[in-house]
């Protein structure tokens, strides 16, 4: 059986996230697990501190915040790029 690849999108579940959201779903693919984690709890927020996240709708691939939403929004092609969407 084939391993997830698990993404977490932190958002603060204000509109400009929902489109990033949309996006990773779009391109997610079967092997991909994504989870939305709210930015306005407490745990969500000490979390994402811990993962370096400034900005939101940040992604995080398998643990790791993408380079591409450190300090920007995500576009598809730099999610692809990170391997969003690859088995």
């Amino acid at each position: 059986m084939a391993t997830k690849r698990k993404i977490e999108l932190f958002s603060a579940g204000c509109p400009a996230c929902e489109g990033t959201i949309q996006l990773v779903n779009r391109i997610a693919c079967p092997s991909c697990e994504v989870s939305i984690l709210d930015m306005n709890e407490p745990d969500v927020s000490d979390m994402a501190k811990s993962l370096g996240i400034r900005t939101v709708t940040a992604v995080v691939l398998d643990g790791k915040l993408l380079n591409c939403c450190a300090a920007s929004v995500a576009d598809e092609q730099a999610l692809r790029t990170a391997g969003v969407g690859k088995a």
